[in-house]
């Protein structure tokens, strides 16, 4: 469960939910196959780090 940054947090950044899901799970599946991590915040779970580099505006969602 994501509970820093919030889903209304990142809501302000990403038009809907759907996108916000689809570019949160997309991202979190590079990171687990071995992409480079965005962010400093130390964190071991993909998915929040995934959404940590979306609240930091490091991830473009088209």
């Amino acid at each position: 469960m994501i509970v820093e940054p919030s889903v209304t947090d990142l809501l302000k950044i990403v038009d809907n939910r759907y996108s916000l899901v689809i570019a949160t799970a997309k991202r979190a599946r590079q990171i687990e196959a071995g992409a480079t991590i965005l962010t400093s915040k130390d964190d071991k779970v993909p998915v929040t780090i995934a959404a940590d580099e979306i609240a930091e505006g490091k991830v473009r969602i088209v």
